[in-house]
């Protein structure tokens, strides 16, 4: 992250699944801690909500929410391979990672 970041400017995309291998469901917020306890609870109604997806998987942390908003509309036209890919690279083993930011916070993308 850049000096001088200001931590509360920043947006999250990230993956949600059932199961591995399962559907998928690409999201953005400004809060990833919150929107995925959202999800967890059932309190965000829609797909996620409807499919049981409530494990994630996957997250990218961005400078600006203009950034994350960008990247969950490239994401969200790709592939379903490609989305595969980067949960693999990610996270091989598909582990829930909501425990992980919530004791941690969320770690600065890799790539």
């Amino acid at each position: 992250m850049a000096a001088g970041h200001n931590p509360c400017m920043a947006g999250y995309v990230y993956i949600l699944t059932n199961e591995r291998h399962g559907t998928l469901y690409i999201g953005v917020t400004n809060n990833l801690v919150r929107r995925i306890w959202e999800h967890r609870e059932g309190v965000v109604p829609g797909f996620s909500k409807r499919y049981g997806l409530k494990r994630l998987v996957y997250y990218e942390v961005h400078e600006t929410m203009p950034l994350a908003i960008r990247r969950e509309k490239q994401m969200k036209a790709w592939q379903r391979s490609w989305k595969m890919r980067v949960i693999r690279e990610m996270n091989p083993d598909w582990d829930d990672l909501y425990e992980r930011i919530v004791a941690h916070g969320p770690q600065p993308s890799l790539g």
